[in-house]
């Protein structure tokens, strides 16, 4: 079943704040093999004009898929999880997530389109720090696979 055009344009309230910490990002980037020092050496951080360690680029999509989970987890909304994949994720910073950082996400949904059968779900994160200022946006594509008949 197709999901509802009415949910487009739905925000859904701001998560808790998230603490990124140094040691989260540290076994971020090594998870992702990504050697970068200012991902894991405060003084390399510093001279590239930083207040701390930074995360690299992807780190905030741990933050913000479970933010998304409020979409996705939304019984009116009728997606089902299990027939799921992740579709696309884009970034647009306006300055890195630093060691530190409390982080709060606002998800809407942006827009619900039906192709095949599957049902293709944007979504849209504004990640703020704990003064308000924004510090990323985030799209995520999830795709709803049709359900097999038979």
């Amino acid at each position: 079943m197709a999901l509802d055009q009415s949910f487009v344009g739905r925000t859904y309230p701001p998560t808790a704040p998230y603490e990124v910490g140094r040691e989260k990002i540290r076994e971020f980037a090594e998870a992702i093999g990504d050697a970068n020092p200012a991902y894991t050496d405060q003084e390399a951080a510093k001279e590239l004009g930083h207040p701390d360690v930074i995360a690299p680029p992807t780190f905030v999509f741990a933050i913000t898929f479970k933010a998304a989970g409020q979409i996705v987890q939304d019984p009116q909304l009728g997606l089902d999880y299990s027939r799921v994949v992740h579709g696309d994720q884009k970034f647009a910073y306006k300055r890195p997530v630093r060691a530190g950082d409390r982080l709060a996400v606002t998800s809407t949904i942006e827009a619900i389109k039906s192709l095949a059968g599957n049902d293709i779900l944007d979504i849209r994160g504004e990640v703020h720090d704990e003064s308000g200022e924004h510090v990323v946006t985030t799209w995520i594509k999830l795709v709803a696979r049709a359900a097999e008949e038979g």
